[in-house]
């Protein structure tokens, strides 16, 4: 096998597939990169048996084949690579000759035989939207997939296709969050699949806020995200997914209103007196028009307040500040209704208007009766 290309092209090939090929592993050839020369191409592949990775990039070939390299050494010599363009060329004995002007190195490869078939997603049902949006959606919805393995269809995130729409589910427990958005090919029959969210994190890597289409094709154990040259293929998780929507209030006693960058800043003062090692509830008290905060730790006291519209009759809650900070930075809006009931119920953050493009939803910590 003996091809040229140039060297950025041939990185950036490089760099998405190996989100996909295992860090470190027993199995010697999974740290490693399908490079496989074609007609007028070169495809490399990355895969740890979980996530598989493949793209395409174009090259001078002057003769086919294939090899397996170590994905970091592959990676770092391409990087550090002088020129504008590498030739690169393999013996009978897998041995890799890296060429770039004066720079030269031989790494020793492995057969590509050696490597594992990457999952065949047969022709299924396929949903279309635009990376950028999907980027989006992953991005404010990922926080909140569950690290529980006792439960392992909630370490992935709940796909829902149908009216044209898509909609994105995470939940862990303590935190639930949806995004809805139109799909580019308006889609309207029911589609529902889980994909596993070390998937998405890899997937949300090789995406951009480009104007790319992704297309995403369910296979019957696997999925597969076309975007461009690349493909990302990842097993589906299987299991009865939480029904989300029977955990959802259908009603809520308060309605409340306030600027989400307002009470982000204000919970993030107050939390300055929290930490990883010395944890501790936000005291919420939502009054007339006003939200009033505290804290209290071993290391000291805070307090503040932020504006609000509405009254909810001084009732008193407890959160997490983490997971109510995590929870408003993945909110897609500048102004936000917050919707409540007791002490006890879960609070739930939604658009101001009519739409339902998110819902997040967060549980109150119980309050101690000196926190109260």
């Amino acid at each position: 096998m003996e091809f040229i290309c140039e060297k950025y092209l041939l990185l950036m090939a490089i760099i998405t597939a190996s989100h996909a090929a295992a860090a470190k592993s027993p199995v010697q050839v999974l740290e490693g990169l399908l490079i496989e020369a074609g007609d007028e191409s070169i495809k490399i592949s990355g895969y740890d048996l979980k996530t598989g990775i493949v793209t395409t990039v174009q090259a001078e070939i002057e003769s086919q084949g294939g090899v397996v390299l170590n994905a970091k050494l592959f990676g770092e010599i391409i990087r550090k690579a002088p020129g504008q363009y590498v030739r690169i060329s393999v013996n009978s004995g897998f041995v890799a000759k890296i060429s770039s002007e004066f720079s030269e190195y031989e790494i020793l490869g492995l057969p590509p035989t050696d490597y594992p078939e990457l999952p065949i997603v047969d022709e299924g049902d396929t949903i279309e939207i635009g990376e950028a949006l999907l980027k989006k959606m992953i991005s404010q919805t990922s926080f909140a997939v569950s690290d529980n393995e006792s439960r392992p269809v909630q370490t992935g995130a709940l796909f829902e296709a149908s009216g044209g729409e898509l909609t994105i589910v995470a939940v862990d427990g303590y935190r639930l969050a949806l995004r809805r958005e139109p799909l580019d090919n308006g889609y309207g029959q029911n589609l529902s699949f889980v994909v596993p969210g070390t998937a998405l994190d890899e997937l949300s890597k090789i995406i951009s806020d480009g104007e790319i289409t992704v297309s995403i094709t369910l296979g019957s154990k696997h999925i597969m995200f076309s975007l461009g040259d690349t493909m990302l293929v990842s097993r589906r998780l299987e299991g009865e997914f939480l029904n989300y929507k029977n955990s959802i209030p259908q009603s809520s006693k308060y309605n409340l209103k306030v600027e989400k960058d307002e009470l982000i800043s204000a919970l993030e003062r107050v939390s300055i007196v929290l930490s990883d090692k010395i944890k501790g509830p936000i005291h919420a008290q939502f009054c007339k028009g006003i939200i009033k905060m505290s804290a209290a730790s071993a290391l000291g006291k805070a307090s503040d307040e932020c504006a609000m519209e509405g009254d909810a009759d001084e009732l008193e809650m407890g959160f997490n500040d983490k997971y109510m900070i995590e929870v408003l930075k993945a909110v897609p809006a500048d102004e936000i209704s917050l919707q409540l009931s007791t002490s006890i119920t879960p609070c739930m953050i939604l658009p101001i208007d009519d739409s339902k493009s998110f819902l997040y939803m967060i549980l109150p910590v119980r309050l101690r009766a000196h926190e109260s």
